[in-house]
């Protein structure tokens, strides 16, 4: 049984500046197939590679494998189902398997546009893709599809979803195949080291109105730390990895876990070898005060702060539940901790305006993060927020959903205004940086790798992939109306159906969250009474109510209860 897997080929501005990331889902999955006795297993990075369709063609029909899987997030649904439809012309026999989060939510829209699509994997894929394949190999595909849970498929006109599988208990149990990588392409390029994306938890037990993965992973759950620094001294010792990021949510939701990770990190003297950075919650920062050089001294070099806006209408608009104050002092602590910052800023909702554009920036530079990012919002249409703004997403055209493409038009200004004014702020803040800041604050490593962030953003400025700006024709101020975005508007939408994907834990957590909003108090599950006349997030905190992404300053034990401190 040969099983070839694929990287779709999707570029945006975004995250690429920094380097090419290594598909860590790739990894796992091989891991898990191979555990389970598949070994003949092929990896194409088509991304990384640049593989066009006509080089894709050439190798799938040069390797001729029995399954073909890719994956997709919504920007990449397009690319995903033409390297689908490219494997149905050359290998026509083959499977052809598609997962992610898009397909996930999004599979009735998938199977009903894209007929190349034999099967969707919807969640977590290493265990359902393991029943999947051993139903193919031993003969019992199509005949015995339907007891595989958390698939879907077509039969004959209807599109039929399997009951949702239960998610991965036993997250150590899993061992990722690092090895099918070539590991020279994924480089860091502040650092010039390489770099890998393990996980060490999975889920989020908040509630984000703007983010879809507490959907997707469903529960929260933590890998034994120990497990997880093997796999890491694994990277460093076999694939000379330099530098992690942690692709977990928010790795320092268990408190406990995460000071165990870097307590093994330091005893194995892996932080002389490789450094590493996370994204986490401003209130774990608060939380950790007096945890923050430990931190650093096990290597913990960058952390990206989900800051998301200026002005605390937004905040509370996002369900975040912190305060504007808390990001300034958060970001002066870590600062303090030597350890490097970025705070992260989402812009281009329906209530955009300059002032509030301007607002972000003055609020940047006030806070004096090391690094500063303006993503556009993105409506994931399998999101609370999304369902809140309804008729005012009117780009339904997936591929532009990339956090650099303006999908939202502000009320109060056109696409084209809103994107000069975020390169503005980006022209401002780091003209600055590079003018007053990078070269002279600091020695050694701390100049040395911010000066590399500073050469990321200018390679790829000149280049003009920095926010596709190449694609879009953008040169500047005198760009305005004259931009085009190519948005495909014969695209529309379809139901996602996502009744089933809200586990126990979402549905209350929703209700909770919506009872307080209602003025009414209601009780925690470990029987704390939070009242709804808490004058601020500290002060509910204190009555025991966890806080969505970005709030509340407890340790989350794995099974989401809030232990006694």
């Amino acid at each position: 049984m040969r099983i070839c897997l694929i990287h779709p080929n999707y570029h945006s501005g975004g995250a690429e500046i920094a380097g090419n990331w290594p598909p860590a889902w790739v990894a796992y999955i091989a891991g898990a197939l191979k555990t389970a006795g598949f070994s003949d297993i092929h990896f194409i990075d088509a991304m990384t590679d640049h593989v066009s369709p006509e080089e894709l063609r050439v190798k799938l029909a040069e390797m001729q494998p029995d399954v073909v899987g890719t994956t997709a997030i919504t920007p990449s649904i397009y690319v995903a189902e033409e390297t689908l439809q490219i494997a149905k012309e050359v290998v026509p026999n083959a499977l052809r398997i598609l997962g992610g989060i898009h397909a996930t939510f999004m599979y009735k829209q998938v199977l009903s546009e894209a007929p190349q699509v034999d099967v969707i994997v919807r969640g977590e894929g290493e265990e359902i893709i393991v029943e999947l394949i051993r139903a193919y190999a031993e003969g019992r595909w199509p005949d015995q599809r339907a007891a595989i849970k958390g698939i879907a498929y077509r039969e004959g006109d209807e599109i039929v979803a399997t009951p949702a599988a239960a998610t991965v208990k036993d997250l150590d149990a899993i061992t990722p195949d690092w090895s099918l990588l070539k590991w020279d392409q994924y480089i860091y390029v502040p650092l010039g080291v390489k770099v890998a994306i393990p996980n060490m938890a999975r889920g989020c037990p908040f509630t984000c109105s703007f983010c879809s993965q507490w959907k997707f992973w469903r529960d929260y759950r933590v890998r034994d730390p120990i497990k997880v620094v093997d796999e890491i001294e694994k990277l460093v010792n076999e694939h000379g990895v330099g530098f992690f990021i942690l692709a977990d949510e928010e790795p320092t939701i268990n408190r406990r876990k995460f000071i165990q990770f870097c307590e093994e990190l330091i005893r194995r003297d892996l932080p002389r070898r490789v450094q590493w950075g996370i994204n986490t919650r401003v209130t774990d920062i608060y939380r950790d005060r007096d945890l923050l050089k430990f931190y650093r001294s096990a290597g913990l070099v960058h952390i990206s702060l989900g800051t998301e806006a200026a002005a605390q209408l937004k905040l509370d608009q996002f369900n975040k539940e912190t305060k504007v104050e808390e990001n300034k002092e958060a970001i002066r602590l870590l600062r303090e901790a030597d350890i490097f910052t970025e705070a992260q800023f989402i812009v281009g909702l329906d209530n955009e305006t300059a002032e509030t554009l301007e607002e972000t920036y003055q609020m940047a530079w006030d806070w004096q993060p090391d690094l500063a990012n303006w993503a556009m919002y993105t409506p994931w249409p399998f999101t609370p927020l999304y369902q809140e703004l309804g008729d005012k997403v009117e780009i339904f055209d997936f591929s532009k959903y990339n956090f650099v493409t303006p999908i939202m038009k502000p009320e109060a200004m056109d696409r084209d205004e809103l994107l000069d004014r975020v390169m503005n702020n980006y022209r401002r803040f780091y003209s600055k940086k590079a003018l007053f800041h990078y070269p002279w604050r600091g020695t050694g490593y701390r100049r040395r790798y911010l000066l590399g962030c500073l050469k990321a953003f200018l390679k790829a400025g000149f280049a003009r992939q920095f926010y596709d700006l190449g694609k879009v024709d953008y040169w500047g101020p005198q760009s305005k109306g004259k931009l085009n975005f190519n948005f495909d508007r014969t695209r529309t939408i379809a139901p996602a159906q996502m009744e089933d994907w809200q586990s126990k834990q979402d549905i209350a957590a929703q209700k909770r969250a919506a009872k307080l909003s209602r003025a009414g108090d209601f009780k925690m599950p470990d029987g704390a009474e939070v009242k709804a006349d808490a004058r601020s997030s500290s002060e509910a905190v204190a009555q025991g109510s966890v806080k969505a992404c970005g709030g509340g300053d407890q340790q989350m034990e794995e099974a989401g209860k809030i232990p006694a401190e």
